[in-house]
């Protein structure tokens, strides 16, 4: 009777060993497929430790005149750059970038989006450019387009509007969230693309590859210090700008 009673206990653990090697497998499959979000992201999604909704970072930007546009960085900023300090605000309907030092306007550059710009991205293959506030995960540079700038998109907040889309109906339950949006340049001798306004992009943001070489990290050290990857990013929407304009 001890032995059955034994026996019994050992496959109820090893069932629960299996289902818990299942289940792990599975969300885990689902996450690479981008699908759901990290276990490392799932209280911050369900609001569990804060959720408060996402405030403007950056004074708005008057007027649709590029700022500083014939001055380098180098000239305007100097060699001592604190990069706590760097931040930047992209205004879609003034197809816009603003490098900010300070919270302080320093210099614009022309922009384009994903080739279906209007609104927030919702999944992959949208062709949408994200909206919100967004770090620098990465940079390297790109065979194609100069230089990419990697941005963390996904974030929670992105999470969660990907999922509010599934449930009211909006997006395909089986469609993935999307990744691998950035900053980067444009193929070689693309630059009208930015001069035309041209929105070709899968969702990135694009600008020419002198100006994205320019804010890209190199001897001049815009990037590249101790929180070198913590530069916020905001993204405004496009009625958002046309409502303070």
């Amino acid at each position: 009777m001890v032995v059955r009673n034994i026996s019994k206990k050992r496959k109820h653990l090893v069932t629960l060993i299996l289902l818990s090697v299942c289940g792990s497998t599975f969300y885990f499959l689902l996450t690479r497929l981008g699908l759901l979000m990290p276990l490392s992201e799932l209280p911050s999604v369900l609001c569990l430790n804060s959720c408060s909704p996402e405030r403007p970072v950056h004074p708005v930007v008057r007027g649709k005149q590029l700022l500083n546009n014939g001055r380098s960085l180098r000239e305007l900023l100097g060699n001592n750059i604190d990069s706590k300090k760097v931040s930047i605000l992209i205004e879609k309907s003034k197809y816009k970038l603003t490098l900010f030092y300070n919270f302080k306007p320093i210099k614009s550059y022309p922009v384009v989006f994903g080739s279906n710009p209007n609104g927030d991205k919702l999944y992959e293959g949208d062709q949408k450019t994200p909206e919100g506030l967004y770090h620098i995960r990465d940079l390297y540079s790109h065979p194609d387009w100069s230089k990419f700038i990697w941005l963390d998109y996904p974030t929670p907040h992105s999470w969660r509007e990907h999922f509010q889309a599934k449930l009211g109906g909006t997006v395909n339950l089986f469609l993935p969230i999307g990744g691998q949006v950035g900053i980067h340049g444009v193929p070689s001798g693309g630059d009208d693309l930015i001069e035309n306004r041209s929105n070709w992009t899968w969702g990135c943001i694009s600008l020419k590859n002198h100006d994205v070489n320019e804010i890209y990290p190199t001897e001049f050290s815009l990037f590249r210090a101790e929180n070198e990857l913590q530069i916020v990013l905001q993204v405004l929407k496009r009625l958002a700008e046309r409502a303070v304009r």
